[in-house]
């Protein structure tokens, strides 16, 4: 059984910063590529960042100079730092882990969801 355990999220000022990990079991670690997604109020799901073993990354172009994606094959786990927060930032953040061999074929498995909500 795949599990993505979410840890991090919470209630945060616009300007201030959020540190999301996700731990996970149940796969060879090293061979997915793992990513963080969001979906705000009436959105869409949307990819935020992602991130290889290679230590490749990708970001959507909203977070792009305020966002940092990392991991520690270590210890099975993805981060996401999240500075300079807004409160278009505001949704549910979901770890996602995709295995490199079914690429394409796959969107892989998916954490609990964690809340992220930016206001004063």
């Amino acid at each position: 059984q795949v599990q993505l355990v979410e840890s991090g999220g919470g209630l945060v000022q616009p300007g201030g910063s959020l540190r999301l990990s996700c731990a996970a079991s149940g796969i060879i670690f090293s061979m997915y590529v793992m990513g963080w997604y969001r979906q705000a109020p009436g959105k869409q799901r949307e990819l935020v960042a992602r991130i290889f073993n290679s230590g490749w990354t990708n970001y959507a172009d909203s977070v792009k100079g305020r966002f940092t994606i990392s991991r520690d094959n270590a210890k099975n786990t993805v981060y996401l730092q999240m500075n300079s927060l807004v409160a278009e930032d505001t949704a549910v953040y979901y770890c996602n882990a995709r295995s490199e061999a079914l690429w394409g074929r796959s969107d892989g498995s998916w954490g609990q969801g964690t809340q992220v909500t930016v206001s004063s």
